[in-house]
């Protein structure tokens, strides 16, 4: 966990000359503390306070030969688009950040990310994969794959491994990122298949909590499996709903599946089950496991890929900071400066697997991870897989 402490998250030179003297510095995260999915914003937090601690601890970060204390600033966005938006004006506008981390999901990311491409601040999400988000915004970055690479991974996942030569999907048709890998998956799914062998693309809205008319048409199209990139907090209604319908096959998740409260949620329905995903706590080795027993240590609570992401996320921009240089102080010169620095990074080592920006885009060149849920509720390790 060296590399986590060499670096830095620069916000504070946006401050009034005075505040240099100061010797802060300040970042800005644009997350769900409160909304549908709570749980996301709550890791988020726990991932960023702990490295905050952990080099403040040390004395601070050393940029340019001077040492700086870290201070993170939180902004809820409800998990809602236009909160996300505001959230990311009040972190560039008013407390003026160098950087932002977040939002984690697509459909608060995406807006969010043109807000801060047109100030020219870096952005970086850990959490969200639709393409959209970084798509001709060369200010923004992502610490995760892409749904265009996530939904054949799980079609290639569901034809190979589960045998299935029908598939279902059920997804809400009002968000993104549900929208987005469902329609990656199927088209990779009936490349390998043939045409028509997803037998059934039922959709539902955000806020539903019946699925038995969509779940009655997927069973009586009887297929092998069922594919359901939804929210954790949906995931727990959609499988108990499923099995009580009768539906026997296997249901295969998204990365979305992953988070601490996926379990709680969906108990013994989803055990036995998999769901692509950027990394797996048990059994994890190095400096993945280091970061989860410490996690684990102070937040009683194993980290779930939001974490874990958010860690990376983080990480990623210290080790750009480092790369650029002492600021200069001047605002607007230091962002471009550090999206430069983001731009060119290579081999950066996290703790999800091995990133590298081409210069091009902000999305990084990293594998992806099948995960299966044991007996015991744990996110074992099943397989890598690398673009």
């Amino acid at each position: 966990m060296k590399k986590f402490l060499v670096a830095l998250l620069v916000a504070a030179f946006a401050f009034p000359a005075a505040a240099f003297g100061a010797d802060t510095i300040k970042i800005g995260f644009n997350i769900p503390l409160t909304g549908d999915i709570p749980k996301v914003g709550e890791m988020s937090k726990n991932a960023a306070e702990m490295l905050k601690e952990k080099i403040n601890g040390a004395g601070g970060l050393d940029v340019g030969g001077k040492k700086y204390q870290l201070e993170f600033v939180y902004v809820d966005n409800e998990a809602k688009p236009e909160s996300a938006v505001n959230a990311a004006l009040k972190l560039i506008e008013g407390e003026k950040v160098l950087a932002m981390v977040g939002p984690q999901g697509s459909g608060r990311a995406i807006p969010a990310a043109e807000v801060a491409n047109n100030n020219k601040t870096v952005m970086i999400s850990g959490w969200s994969t639709n393409p959209k988000t970084t798509l001709d915004r060369p200010y923004v970055f992502r610490a995760c794959f892409l749904d265009d690479f996530q939904g054949p991974v799980a079609a290639k996942f569901a034809a190979e491994q589960l045998k299935a030569k029908k598939a279902a999907v059920l997804y809400a048709v009002d968000q993104d990122y549900c929208k987005g890998i469902s329609e990656f998956f199927k088209k990779d799914f009936e490349k390998t298949n043939g045409a028509g062998s997803v037998v059934a693309y039922e959709t539902f809205t955000t806020k539903d909590v019946d699925f038995s008319a969509q779940l009655t048409k997927i069973i009586k199209a009887n297929p092998d499996m069922l594919f359901v990139p939804q929210y954790y907090n949906e995931v727990g209604l959609i499988v108990k709903q499923a099995r009580d319908l009768g539906f026997k096959g296997p249901i295969l998740g998204s990365d979305s599946w992953g988070s601490a409260e996926l379990m709680n949620l969906c108990g013994d329905d989803c055990k036995g089950q998999y769901f692509v995903t950027h990394y797996a706590a048990a059994g994890a080795k190095g400096a993945t496991k280091e970061f989860i027993d410490a996690f684990t240590g102070k937040f009683k609570q194993v980290p779930d890929d939001v974490a874990a992401l958010t860690w990376d996320a983080t990480g990623m921009v210290l080790a750009a900071v480092q790369k650029m240089g002492a600021p200069s102080g001047d605002l607007a010169k230091d962002r471009t400066a550090l999206r430069d620095a983001m731009a060119s990074m290579r081999g950066y080592d996290g703790i999800t697997g091995k990133m590298s920006y081409d210069g091009k885009t902000g999305d990084p060149v990293k594998c992806a991870v099948i995960v299966k849920i044991t007996d015991k509720g744990e996110f074992s390790f099943h397989e890598s897989v690398c673009p």
